[in-house]
């Protein structure tokens, strides 16, 4: 199937593992050029080599934290005009007692989780807008759906940008500009199996009983390929889905639980 993304040119954030990786992928081998943005330069390079080998299209890595203006920004110059974002804060974030928090806790997270991917969007949707194409998709977590105790700096912030969205796209729509939300749930990444250890630690158990215990909540009986992600991902891009706008489509353990 054509998605008709070739010669879009799409910027991936925290795309030099995991998630952001696979979208990258999956969107490089629709034919878009995509412009790699993440922090650890090193890795950053292996990926963007990895993917030039495979494809065989242009690619371009900038190392850079999307979380502040000037990360953004030097994205933005790598690629001036997108037709596509994939928005990833690409920050990861542990359990805690909400008693505790300060304000500037909570601040810390809204800026990642929300204003960041809101100051993004308000970036390239003129753009968009006035090309009359644009498609912008911001990674979530499934447990937005389902909240987690100890997560309530996240799920808050989280929340927040699904609701912001959710305005937007009713007047970005007759632009042919859409923004989705994917709300993955375990997949077999570096930062799920990171989690998990972590589970077990502060559990007192053993990481072995915390993967059969999660695997147990997988529909399929597995933890989903990130490919599976990728490509969820770059159909959303696609311009046959230009409907798709402002849903939720959460993914866990490789069933497709619907849109929201």
């Amino acid at each position: 199937m054509d998605l008709g993304l070739r010669g879009r040119k799409a910027i991936v954030c925290a795309a030099s593992r995991g998630l952001g990786r696979a979208a990258a992928f999956s969107l490089a081998r629709e034919g878009a050029a995509v412009t790699l943005i993440a922090r650890t330069e090193e890795t950053l390079a292996r990926t963007a080599e990895d993917l030039r080998r495979e494809t065989d299209m242009p690619v371009r890595a900038v190392a850079a934290d999307v979380n502040t203006d000037a990360g953004r920004e030097a994205a933005l110059a790598a690629c001036p005009e997108p037709d596509i974002l994939v928005n990833n804060p690409g920050v990861r974030q542990v359990p805690g007692d909400f008693r505790t928090w300060p304000k500037e806790e909570w601040q810390r997270w809204l800026d990642v989780h929300f204003l960041s991917s809101v100051q993004f969007i308000q970036a390239v949707v003129p753009g968009m807008c006035a090309r009359k194409f644009g498609r912008i998709v911001n990674m979530s977590v499934s447990f937005i759906k389902f909240p987690q105790v100890g997560f309530a700096h996240s799920h808050a912030a989280r929340l927040a940008l699904s609701g912001a969205v959710a305005s937007m796209v009713r007047e970005l729509i007759a632009h042919n500009v859409t923004i989705n939300t994917v709300c993955p749930g375990l997949f077999d990444t570096d930062a799920l199996h990171t989690n998990l250890h972590g589970h077990a630690q502060r559990g007192n158990t053993t990481y072995e009983a915390i993967v059969e215990d999660r695997l147990k909540t997988c529909p399929a009986g597995r933890f989903a390929d990130p490919s599976e992600c990728g490509d969820l991902i770059a159909y959303i891009c696609s311009a046959q889905a230009g409907f798709m706008t402002g849903q939720n489509i959460v993914n866990d353990g490789g069933v497709y639980q619907g849109l929201f």
